[in-house]
C-alpha cells in the first residue's frame, strides 16, 4: 500500500457502518467506529456482535476469531477520537449537509497524511472533497449491502484525488476480500446509475397496476436470474435511501427517466422505509 494501514475509522454505526467495522476487523485493521454518541457507536458493536455469533453457531467462524474481530473494534463518542486512524470510511445516512459537516471537521482533527473516505452511493466525491483542505486525499469507497457477504467496492475518483490515495483505497479494499472497480465521478457512479431506475421502473409498475408487488419480483427474480427481486431489495436498501439516491440522479442529470415514482414518495412520507422500519412494499419483524 503506498500508505501504511493499520488502524481504520468509520463514522456511523448503522448497518453500513457496522458491516463496514465488522468487514475491516475481519481483515485484521484495528477499527474504531465513531456515531453521535459513544452509546450509538456501540449499538454498532453489538449489530456485530450478533453477525457474528450467527457466523459461530454456522460453524464459518470459531469462537475464538469472532471474539478477536471484536476486540480490535473500539466504539468512540466523537470525531476527534478518529485522530490515530490512517484511514476513516464515513458511512451515515444520505444526506449531503451532513457528509459536508463531517468530513469538515474530519479535515480538521485527522493528520494531514489520512484519507478519508465516503461510502455514499450518490453524492459527488469532488464536492464533498472540497469541503476539506486535502482534495487530493478525498475518495469514494462504495460497499454494497450487507457489507460482509458482498464482494464488490465501487471506488470513486473525485476531480482531484491523488493516484497514490486511489491505490490506498484499492489495497485496503483488496485486503478486505473485495473485487474493487473503478467509477467516475457523476450521479449514481455505476451502480446506482443501472440499479436505481431498474428499482423505479418497478414501482412504477406497481403505482400503473401492471402486476402485483410479490408477482413482479418474481418475474424479474426467474426472468432475470436475479438473487431477489426489485422490491424486495429496494426495501433491504431502505426506500428512503433509495428515493435520495434517484432525487441526486434526477437532480444532477436532469434527466425525466430518473424522476422518483409517485409511490416511493409516498410510502417514505409514510415512513414505510422498508425492512429497518417494519413495513416496506413488504411487512418485516423488528
Amino acid at each position: 500500500m503506498p500508505f501504511h494501514v493499520q488502524k481504520i475509522g468509520v463514522v456511523g454505526s448503522g448497518q453500513m457502518g457496522a458491516g463496514i467495522a465488522q468487514t475491516a476487523s475481519q481483515s485484521g485493521f484495528e477499527v474504531l467506529i465513531s456515531d453521535v454518541s459513544r452509546e450509538s457507536a456501540n449499538q454498532g458493536k453489538v449489530t456485530v456482535e450478533k453477525a457474528l455469533s450467527k457466523l459461530v453457531q454456522k460453524e464459518k467462524l470459531t469462537r475464538a476469531d469472532a471474539q478477536a474481530v471484536l476486540d480490535r473494534i473500539n466504539p468512540v463518542g466523537d470525531l476527534a477520537d478518529l485522530a490515530p486512524c490512517d484511514l476513516v470510511i464515513e458511512a451515515v445516512s444520505e444526506k449531503p449537509e451532513l457528509k459536508f459537516q463531517i468530513f469538515k471537521k474530519l479535515d480538521e482533527v485527522c493528520r494531514p497524511e489520512v484519507v478519508l473516505a465516503s461510502n455514499t452511493s450518490s453524492i459527488s466525491i469532488t464536492e464533498i472533497a472540497q469541503k476539506t483542505k486535502r482534495s487530493d486525499r478525498v475518495a469514494g469507497m462504495h460497499f454494497m449491502n450487507p457489507v460482509p457477504v458482498m464482494k464488490l467496492v465501487e471506488g470513486i475518483r473525485g476531480l482531484q484525488t491523488s493516484d497514490d490515495t486511489f491505490r490506498m483505497i484499492k489495497a485496503v479494499s483488496e485486503k478486505m476480500g473485495k473485487t474493487f472497480v473503478a467509477s467516475a465521478d457523476v450521479p449514481g457512479f455505476m451502480v446506482n446509475r443501472i440499479l436505481m431506475p431498474m428499482i423505479n421502473e418497478a414501482v412504477f409498475a406497481v403505482y400503473e397496476g401492471v402486476g402485483g408487488i410479490e408477482d413482479i419480483d418474481i418475474a424479474m427474480k426467474l426472468g432475470t436470474n436475479q438473487p431477489m427481486g426489485p422490491l424486495t431489495l429496494a426495501d433491504f436498501i431502505g426506500l428512503d435511501t433509495c428515493l435520495a439516491i434517484l432525487n441526486v440522479l434526477f437532480d444532477g442529470l436532469g434527466d425525466p427517466k430518473y424522476r422518483p415514482c409517485p409511490l416511493l414518495v409516498k410510502y417514505v412520507a409514510a415512513g414505510w422505509v422498508g425492512k429497518k422500519s417494519g413495513r416496506g412494499f413488504y411487512k418485516y419483524d423488528v
